[in-house]
């Protein structure tokens, strides 16, 4: 037995049916189905004024977010130990990396609170938006102030996806340097049992990125080295940390993109229904 039939048998009398106050001229179970009928009805409403697609944007924008910040935190922290470690020993030569990294961290701690907050307005702004466009409260209304709200958060939208397609591309660039140095890694393995190629003469000279200056000691790592650096758990954390936080950055620009169709279409209609000759089959 469904929750339908359920509801409907409970209205029933205990002993048998009679008539229910309110509605002389109609069996209980009759006025029992016209109420639950009428608060199924009120149900399918609220749930129509749902902004479906602005909820699947805040849960994806959140994941991105959370993944991207969380996991470039970590990564930043464990790069950084990596360069001191082996590839920097003086602390005078990574001292300006150190300090945009520290940076960075900090940005992440802005981002993250921002987008938070931001999420959470646009989803509200898609229940207003959704609510007037479906006229789920009556007549449509709206007033020049709401939609002006409504182009500000489409134009705010935009701004932020195309900013974060650069986050994107940026968050691509210390994946493709770990990748390099995991290849050079299975390269070294590879050549082994090779006996004609040492495995010396194969290095990753990290100068060549640009992050520590040229005059920086030792600078690269070679044979053994290198594949000492690979088997390291910070290494493995780290390259595999970033490639989350770059699969974030992804998750948080389709967000975006789902954001910009949701707002700029409830722009568009609200927009066309607030002008005074619209066609009311739009």
């Amino acid at each position: 037995m469904d929750r339908s039939h359920w509801e409907l048998l409970k209205c029933l009398p205990k002993f048998f049916p009679g008539v229910v106050p309110g509605c002389p001229d109609a069996p209980s179970l009759f006025c029992c189905a016209i109420q639950w009928c009428g608060c199924f009805e009120c149900c399918i409403k609220c749930l129509g004024g749902v902004p479906y697609a602005s909820l699947v944007a805040t849960i994806l924008c959140f994941s991105g977010v959370a993944l991207f910040c969380g996991c470039g935190h970590v990564a930043l922290t464990g790069t950084v130990s990596i360069l001191e470690q082996h590839f920097s020993t003086t602390a005078s030569d990574h001292a300006l990396l150190s300090e945009v990294i520290q940076l960075m961290q900090y940005v992440i701690y802005g981002i993250a609170s921002f987008f938070f907050l931001y999420g959470i307005i646009l989803l509200a702004e898609g229940f207003y938006t959704t609510s007037a466009v479906k006229e789920l409260h009556g007549e449509f209304k709206t007033t020049a102030c709401g939609r002006c709200i409504s182009g500000m958060f489409v134009f705010l939208t935009y701004v932020l996806g195309v900013a974060w397609l650069g986050v994107f591309g940026f968050s691509a660039v210390p994946v493709f340097m770990f990748y390099n140095i995991w290849s050079t890694c299975e390269v070294i393995k590879s050549f082994q049992t090779n006996v004609t190629v040492p495995g010396d003469q194969i290095c990753v000279d990290i100068r060549q990125y640009g992050i520590i200056p040229w005059n920086a000691v030792p600078g690269k790592a070679c044979g053994p080295i290198l594949e000492n650096i690979c088997n390291t758990n910070e290494f493995y954390m780290s390259y595999h940390l970033f490639i989350v936080a770059c699969a974030g950055a992804g998750a948080t620009v389709i967000a975006l993109l789902i954001y910009m169709m949701a707002t700029t279409y409830n722009y568009a209609v609200l927009k066309f229904k607030s002008r005074e000759d619209c066609c009311t089959k739009f």
